[in-house]
């Protein structure tokens, strides 16, 4: 074969092997692509513009095998959204984003540690002084559910970097010794911000971790109360004493300033979302009304509503019920056996059943270690014991959020009436147990605590029988 016929045929072997490879390589990035845009984003990335696959074939070109040669539009967010759900999750970003959820819990926090002495720093205010703690809660009992709508408009970061510089100015503002009118209405904005930082933080938790670790990292984050509890509770034992209240107060807000510039510096832009108009009067009522009727939206919330009725009354009317000389020890140790019971035994059970049926697992045992509570006297490793059941609650109620609720806007709302659920849990539980003991002392408590348990058992078993029934 002379030199011009080997030209020939290698022009010809091109002409056909060329266009079989490009195809069978379009139909590749199709499948991937497509796999792709069912798969989990755990990020919201930059725009990105749709382009198609060349490869040398401009569209329409017609070739010997292929006449038309359509190509396929491939789009560039299929393989991010593949790349990202293969790259290492972010722990340091979800570690800041948790101390920022350490930093909104010291709201209600610092107040509590120090409220015995509020009397005589502002004397003649009577009764009105636990005010200083209720308006924190009462912002996320109107304002919940509208706070996932708000922080869907305006980008989970930016929600969650300005609640913490509005939290920042107010610790700031009321270590100058504020009158007492001002420093209610200080502690009425610090609930925004409150509220702004635990809707935001848990929603971008989820997206930040990907479906790989979401059950991991959303336990992390429902440690976050019981962390700070005791962090505020040793800081103030350093500061107070030395300092005073009000430069505790600027402490805190120092603190929430810090978290805003580590965030800004390092946690990651997202898309601007997409517009959606704030609701009315009316909105604001038909949005209570769409969450509360969707079992997928108010599952973890009503949950939360009588885990959190129970849990902080609990610390704050057990103590004179245990034995003297165990009291301090055991009230240090509840809420840290109940952060460890979430992290080890809430993290391994998540392996074998769903998020729910870890805080119906919860619900029950600690319906039973309550009754053991009040048989014992409120012996310590009881109290211990009861502290660790709580502890599956506590972890799992915002594990279930993104494994009811996928996408990001409907785990923002969820989040949201979450923390309406809490504030309003908050809010009630102390008073209603309060109640329970003058009527029946020990007894009386333990019934209350019982009857808390059991009815958040029971509104999970509905709710999930509802969505079994929505899905088939």
């Amino acid at each position: 074969m002379n030199e011009t016929e080997l030209r020939v045929s290698a022009e010809g072997a091109k002409r056909c092997l060329f266009p079989k490879i490009r195809e069978i390589f379009l139909i590749f990035a199709t499948a991937v692509t497509g796999f792709c845009r069912q798969s989990d984003v755990p990020l919201e990335g930059p725009p990105l513009r749709q382009v198609r696959l060349t490869l040398g074939v401009k569209p329409g070109h017609k070739t010997r095998n292929d006449r038309t040669a359509p190509l396929p539009a491939v789009d560039r967010e299929g393989f991010a959204q593949m790349k990202a759900t293969q790259r290492a999750i972010p722990w340091g970003e979800i570690l800041l984003i948790w101390a920022a959820g350490l930093g909104a819990a010291a709201q209600y926090g610092k107040v509590s540690v120090v409220f015995d002495q509020l009397g005589g720093l502002y004397p003649g205010v009577g009764a009105s002084v636990s005010m200083t703690v209720s308006l924190v809660g009462l912002c996320g009992i109107i304002l919940g559910t509208v706070a996932g709508l708000l922080a869907a408009r305006m980008g989970y970061r930016r929600v969650l970097i300005l609640s913490l510089w509005i939290g920042a100015a107010m610790g700031m503002l009321q270590g100058l010794t504020l009158p007492f009118w001002a420093f209610l209405v200080s502690r009425a904005v610090e609930g925004a911000s409150h509220l702004g930082i635990v809707v935001a933080g848990p929603t971008l938790i989820a997206m930040l971790a990907g479906s790989r670790q979401r059950n991991l990292a959303m336990t992390i984050w429902g440690t976050f109360f019981g962390v700070s509890f005791a962090l505020t509770s040793w800081a103030a034992g350093g500061i107070v004493p030395r300092f005073g209240v009000f430069q505790f107060f600027a402490a805190h807000g120092a603190v929430l300033g810090a978290l805003a510039l580590a965030l800004t510096a390092f946690l990651r832009r997202s898309t601007a979302p997409a517009h959606q108009p704030l609701p009315s009067v009316a909105g604001w009522v038909a949005l209570h009304r769409e969450i509360y009727r969707s079992p997928f939206k108010m599952g973890p919330a009503v949950g939360w509503l009588f885990y959190a009725s129970g849990f902080v009354a609990l610390l704050t009317v057990l103590p004179p019920h245990i034995d003297p000389q165990w009291r301090e020890p055991v009230m240090v140790a509840i809420p840290l056996v109940s952060i460890a019971s979430s992290l080890t035994l809430g993290v391994g059970l998540t392996r074998w059943m769903s998020a729910v049926r870890i805080v119906q697992l919860g619900f029950a045992a600690s319906a039973l270690c309550t009754l053991a509570l009040g048989v014992t006297g409120a012996a310590p490793a009881v109290c211990l014991l009861l502290a660790a059941t709580l502890g599956l609650i506590q972890g799992a109620s915002f594990a279930a959020v993104p494994q009811l609720n996928n996408a990001p806007a409907k785990q923002a709302e969820a989040n949201g009436a979450m923390a309406q659920a809490g504030n309003l849990g908050n809010f009630i539980g102390t008073p209603l147990l309060v109640i329970a003991i003058s009527l029946g002392g020990l007894g009386g408590m333990v019934a209350a605590l019982v009857l808390l348990h059991l009815l958040g058992l029971g509104a999970h078993e509905y709710l999930s029988r509802r969505r079994a029934d929505a899905q088939s």
